[in-house]
């Protein structure tokens, strides 16, 4: 019995003197627990497909929260209906890219992502319409859309493939890397943000972190030689790398005041007046 009542005790305790801390050394926390965590996963993982499937993982884990907000609540209020389009559309890309030349577990991974995403858009659109925020989902596609297609125009692969499939391999990557966006802007319209749509954006972070992991530990793998690739002219692999180093920046703010608001037990999360 006394070892039950101090467990929560001692969380309880250690939550208040996390939530004593200072902005920069709550960052700084972070930064080393998740240093550590890298080095954990570059010590104990050996298959690069293993980071792969961990954030498809999490990334489903993000749709199936989806999933039961939208079939238990009955609303979709909070939710970006152009990031689950984006979404759709460089899935798609990548699909039919990976098909090309893998036909492994990548795609069957991405068609069920990709088909949970589509149900997600038909119930936005069509069955829970009346509680989608359109006037807070006001970012034009077009700042996403024309962008990823210059960057992956310049930056697209050089190997022996046709040009389309080139242009549309690095047009998914860079499509994928900024489609949060969307859902970040009605985040930072409404001013909170519902549980459901906070744990699903987190998943989305949480995913990024596994890849972004797996291109870091790539890296010190290859001892440079994918830097070196990219100084005789292979720009792919320099946006494929800023890709993933953007989008991971971009749901980094979002994660630390999710992991805060959860320390403080907060239901709703707040942001603050820039996401």
């Amino acid at each position: 019995m006394g070892d039950k009542r101090a467990t929560p005790t001692a969380v309880k305790q250690l939550s208040r003197w996390i939530r004593s801390r200072s902005v920069r050394q709550l960052v700084t926390m972070a930064s080393i627990a998740a240093f550590i965590f890298l080095v954990l996963l570059k010590v104990f993982v050996k298959n690069y497909t293993y980071f792969y499937v961990a954030a498809q993982l999490a990334h489903s884990i993000g749709i199936l929260v989806l999933i039961y907000k939208l079939t238990i609540t009955k609303t979709c209020s909070g939710l970006s209906l152009k990031t689950q389009e984006l979404t759709a559309v460089f899935l798609t890309m990548r699909i039919a890219c990976h098909f090309m030349l893998v036909r492994d577990i990548y795609v069957v991974l991405d068609c069920l992502t990709l088909v949970s995403t589509l149900w997600v858009i038909y119930m936005i659109r069509y069955k829970l319409k009346q509680t989608y925020l359109e006037e807070l989902d006001n970012m034009p596609l077009y700042y996403v859309l024309v962008p990823s297609a210059v960057v992956a125009l310049i930056g697209h692969p050089g190997f022996g493939v046709n040009f389309s499939f080139r242009f549309f391999y690095m047009y998914s990557k860079t499509i994928e890397a900024v489609s949060v966006l969307p859902q970040l802007r009605l985040i930072q319209n409404a001013k909170m943000v519902e549980p459901f749509t906070a744990h699903y954006v987190f998943a989305l972070g949480v995913a990024r972190f596994f890849t972004c992991a797996n291109w870091l530990i790539m890296l010190f793998d290859s001892r440079g030689a994918i830097l070196m690739q990219i100084g005789r002219g292979h720009l792919y692999l320099l946006v494929a790398l800023l890709a993933e180093i953007v989008q991971t920046f971009i749901l980094a703010d979002f994660c630390y005041y999710y992991i805060k608001s959860v320390m403080e037990g907060q239901n709703i999360m707040r942001l603050p007046s820039m996401v």
